[in-house]
């Protein structure tokens, strides 16, 4: 569905997008400004067509932004073959269902990051997809380039706010800069609006292209605690030196940061890993404190832009006490997000 500026409330609604943008902007040599914080949850991907439900829930935590995440699929760590936008696959991940998802939530005045996404078999992680032949590293490249430009003409025609060209693919970037660097140019002609990438906590600084993107995205899952129930004074101590590692590198490139992920399992030593699939037992407490401590540490911030909390369901079941999962659905932390939602 091709939006059309010829309509007084898309040329209202363009209108209030381009100030928005405008606010946000960087300044070259007083720092950020940010009227607001881009306050967002990562939606999960519905296996049907969303309706007007699944925006209460959104609305109810003071989120105004969300990222939709499509995902392709490589069925191991050096092939280069990628599978998306399948009919096997649930409605909100392909083209026609990230469209409608998308739209309805631009109706709602919810703004949207569009974040593709790829999976490998068994859940292998993409930092490390790395090719044994220079002709499989072609296919690669021809490969993602084909998924990430139909998703950036989707972004585009749905008008989202911010595209973020790729997730946690260290070892493919670091490899392939030229690559990247036409890549980020093609994007470019075919998405008018703000690009991010998102690296993951421990490799974001080596990424080459920074300057060439509007947001320094780092998918945020620091480990700053020991122990088995965390406590606020080792969460402050074990922020610390990450905190100056990110700032620096935002004085550095003269871009924000921008959380592309950030959350805690609501179980036992959740600080410690917080990308690992815990099999801890629940603990609320430490999910409401960790992320507490997050948001008192960065919200504040005029170099720091916002976050995307991993994750949020399309249902009213999700979470709940004993549940260990990242979302904070139903569970003691989902009154802190709306609160710091709220303020920020």
């Amino acid at each position: 569905m091709k939006l059309s500026v010829k309509t007084p409330l898309f040329t209202f609604g363009y209108f209030c997008h381009a100030l928005f943008s405008y606010c946000q902007q960087p300044t070259s040599d007083k720092g950020y400004s940010f009227s607001k914080k881009i306050n967002g949850l990562s939606f999960v991907a519905s296996p049907k067509q969303i309706t007007a439900n699944e925006m209460i829930s959104v609305k109810k935590v003071n989120a105004k932004w969300v990222s939709l995440m499509p995902f392709a699929f490589m069925k191991n760590m050096d092939s280069p073959m990628i599978r998306y936008n399948s009919e096997r696959q649930w409605r909100g991940e392909r083209i026609e269902g990230i469209k409608e998802t998308a739209l309805a939530f631009k109706a709602e005045g919810i703004s949207v990051m569009l974040k593709p996404q790829i999976w490998i078999g068994r859940g292998a992680f993409t930092g490390h997809i790395k090719m044994k032949t220079e002709e499989n590293w072609k296919i690669l490249e021809q490969q993602y380039e084909d998924f990430i430009l139909d998703f950036a003409k989707v972004a585009e025609e749905v008008n989202c706010e911010i595209f973020c060209i790729g997730t946690e693919l260290n070892s493919f970037v670091v490899a392939r800069p030229v690559y990247w660097d036409s890549l980020i140019a093609k994007i470019k002609l075919a998405y008018k609006g703000k690009l991010t990438y998102a690296e993951n906590w421990d490799t974001y600084t080596n990424v080459p292209f920074w300057n060439t993107l509007d947001y320094i995205g780092v998918d945020a899952y620091f480990p700053v605690s020991e122990e088995k129930i965390v406590s606020k004074k080792e969460l402050e101590k074990g922020w610390e030196i990450h905190k100056r590692e990110i700032k620096s590198l935002a004085k550095k490139t003269n871009k924000p940061v921008l959380f592309t992920e950030f959350g805690y399992r609501s179980s036992d030593y959740t600080a410690k890993e917080p990308w690992a699939n815990s099999k801890e037992p629940p603990n609320m407490k430490n999910q409401t404190l960790a992320l507490e401590v997050l948001f008192n540490n960065f919200w504040k911030e005029k170099w720091f832009a916002g976050g995307f909390l991993w994750k949020w369901y399309d249902h009213e079941l999700a979470g709940g006490e004993g549940n260990t999962d990242y979302t904070p659905q139903n569970k003691p932390a989902e009154k802190l997000i709306n609160k710091m939602y709220g303020k920020y």
